[in-house]
């Protein structure tokens, strides 16, 4: 893949840029892309979602730390498509989360929007410093800050570190 990247991306293609699958896989479609700054993908919420099953029986709300983990598989996508690398052998952790607040509950039905944003990088060897919406990546250390919404507000935002493990 380039930096010139066919829109939109499918769960097809979205699968050869992340590890994750059914049922943890939460990014269904990327529809908007700036190499280095940032995603703009969805997940679609079903009602036949595992976790509805529990989360709460008669009263399904998907549960906050998933919205969370959806945006940082939207920063996944948005570090593979900048650096034009795909999954294989590669593995990337959630490892902090800071500033999350949930301001509504996302129910069956929504399509769930992810906006997230890279806010600085650093590789080895190398600094690249973009705008302020980049916030910083330190030896394959990845810094996000994302928004969640539900048709046009708010649902959640939180800023995400992933770290990619070797081997």
């Amino acid at each position: 893949m380039s930096h010139n990247v066919q829109l939109p991306l499918d769960v097809i293609e979205i699968q050869k840029l992340l590890p994750h699958r059914y049922p943890f896989m939460l990014v269904d479609r990327v529809v908007e892309f700036e190499a280095h700054k940032r995603v703009l993908a969805y997940k679609n919420v079903t009602a036949n979602e595992p976790y509805f099953q529990g989360h709460f029986p008669g009263r399904p709300v998907m549960p906050g730390v998933l919205v969370v983990e959806a945006l940082a598989q939207a920063g996944g996508v948005l570090t593979q498509l900048s650096n034009n690398s795909t999954a294989d052998g590669r593995l990337f952790y959630l490892v902090k989360i800071d500033n999350a607040k949930f301001s509504k509950m996302v129910v069956p039905g929504d399509r769930l929007d992810l906006e997230v944003s890279l806010k600085k990088m650093v590789v080895p060897g190398d600094r690249l410093d973009l705008e302020v919406s980049l916030k910083r990546v330190i030896r394959n250390v990845a810094i996000y800050t994302g928004v969640a919404s539900v048709n046009g507000e708010q649902v959640a935002c939180a800023e995400v570190v992933c770290a990619e493990a070797k081997g």
